[in-house]
């Protein structure tokens, strides 16, 4: 919601009062919540900016930002509850499309006040007339609606089915590799062995260890009472899960880059006038040695800032 929206009533801005809650009702106006309770505290009212008679119960939360787009679209709801018709109710494509336009001239009718007591008019006549079709499309939309959420829910348990086997693989490493640290510090402590060649059969056996549990990788198995009803996915079509492997090792050590961006040393100060510096500088005059300038002073700065930028 953007700071700059305001209140008609209290004219509170959201960047003034974060907390507030802007609601909307039928007409599309809005007023926060506060207003709300104070303009329809015996439960109905008059719309500050329509003067049309609202109930408070009819007051929710404003989603979108522009308050039009929230009257269209819930105009657009209460409409097409009636307005239920499939393409498969038409003999041709074209009176489908055409059904469609008278819907949505409707919709467009009552957003903006145009003949608004005619198109309701229109609407109940269309509702009493079909009532058989309006609520045979409603079963067929909630039959629709209820097969969904079953495939989302069977797709929900075989998702955590195939986490669940990647964390038992997981731990299964795990283990492995905890087993072969504790022979590890077992074999350091009591074998008499060298330490470089305890270690090295210990990595040798680790890496085999490794290979072994990536060829008997068991194929992804879903349960019968899932896979029987469920319509496989992207997901599902890969034919085995191989535990990822975690690449171990020593630590990263940061070295710091150096970058050399003095540039070269400058000449001495002492040097500037036998080093010919100073035989193309003017020589300053009387009043600027009184005020303190000197040539080779300015000579010596700017030999410092040129050399300052010669670096490679």
């Amino acid at each position: 919601m953007s700071d700059q929206q305001m209140c008609p009533g209290c004219k509170t801005t959201k960047y003034s009062n974060r907390n507030m809650r802007l609601m909307v009702n039928v007409c599309g106006h809005t007023l926060c919540e506060n207003c709300v309770n104070v303009y329809f505290v015996r439960g109905s009212g008059e719309c500050r900016q329509c003067h049309m008679i609202l109930r408070k119960n009819n007051f929710r939360d404003q989603i979108f930002e522009d308050a039009e787009v929230e009257k269209d679209t819930d105009i657009r709801k209460k409409v097409l509850k009636d307005f239920n018709k499939m393409e498969d109710d038409f003999a041709t494509l074209k009176d489908y499309n055409d059904y469609l336009e008278q819907v949505e001239t409707m919709i467009f009718n009552l957003t903006n006040g145009i003949d608004v007591e005619q198109t309701r008019l229109e609407i109940e006549s269309y509702r009493k007339e079909n009532q058989d079709i309006i609520r045979r499309n409603k079963l067929k939309k909630s039959h629709d609606e209820e097969l969904i959420e079953r495939l989302l829910e069977e797709e929900r348990e075989v998702r955590q089915f195939t986490q669940q086997q990647i964390i038992e693989e997981e731990e299964l490493v795990q283990k492995e590799k905890q087993k072969q640290k504790n022979e590890l510090i077992n074999d350091l402590m009591f074998s008499k062995l060298p330490a470089e060649h305890i270690i090295r059969t210990h990595r040798q056996d680790i890496t085999s260890i490794e290979k072994n549990i990536e060829k008997k990788a068991k194929p992804l198995q879903i349960p019968t009472q899932i896979s029987s009803k469920f319509v496989p996915g992207t997901f599902m079509r890969q034919e085995r899960f191989v535990a990822p492997r975690v690449e171990t090792g020593s630590l990263y050590s940061y070295t710091p880059l150096h970058l050399e961006n003095r540039g070269p040393i400058p000449p001495e100060f002492s040097n500037l006038a036998s080093l010919k510096y100073l035989a193309h500088i003017r020589v300053e005059d009387k009043c600027e040695r009184a005020g303190g300038f000197q040539s080779n002073v300015a000579c010596y700065r700017a030999l410092q800032d040129s050399f300052c930028g010669l670096f490679l």
